[in-house]
């Protein structure tokens, strides 16, 4: 089963790790999530900082 990763420096999305380490993020299950990343990332931000805000 394929791994995908996005390349945060490129905005490319990768099948496999092609780019360093501090430059993607992943693995995704799919390619679609991958290019999904930036996005993935912001939810998660947005969560944990309504988290924080609300101390859980």
């Amino acid at each position: 089963m394929a791994e995908w990763w996005y390349n945060n420096k490129t905005g490319v999305v990768e099948e496999g790790p092609q780019s360093l380490g501090a430059d993607r993020d992943g693995p995704y299950a799919t390619e679609e999530e991958a290019g999904r990343a930036p996005q993935i990332a912001a939810e998660r931000a947005r969560k944990w900082a309504a988290d924080d805000a609300s101390g859980d």
